[in-house]
């Protein structure tokens, strides 16, 4: 069974920095896709960015120069490093493992960004 497992998040104010790490356990395909979506009140999840095994990015066009999406060092893990922070950036930010066709979602982290 895959789990993922998400750390970071948090409050910070406009202009301030958060980092957010997801590490991914289980029986997981080399070859597989790590991201970030978030949901804020009211609206649908969304992407944020994600990250190939390969080391290909993808990011929303929100988020370009102000995230950076990267592997860490360990297997199957993803990290988000959040600069630039805007109000409208608050939102649960949820990490995202996909390979196959089988998707997997963590539990959810808080990001709230005061103004």
């Amino acid at each position: 069974q895959v789990q993922l497992v998400e750390s970071g998040g948090g409050s910070v104010q406009a202009g301030g920095s958060l980092r957010l790490a997801c590490a991914a356990s289980g029986s997981i395909w080399q070859s597989n896709t790590m991201g970030w979506y978030r949901q804020a009140p009211g609206n649908e999840r969304e992407l944020v960015a994600t990250v190939t095994s390969g080391g290909s990015t993808n990011y929303a066009d929100f988020v370009k120069g102000r995230f950076t999406i990267s592997r860490g060092n360990a297997k199957n893990t993803v990290n988000l490093q959040m600069n630039s922070l805007k109000p409208e950036d608050t939102a649960v930010y949820y990490c995202n493992l996909a390979f196959g066709y089988s998707v997997y979602w963590g539990q959810g982290t808080q990001v709230t960004v005061s103004s």
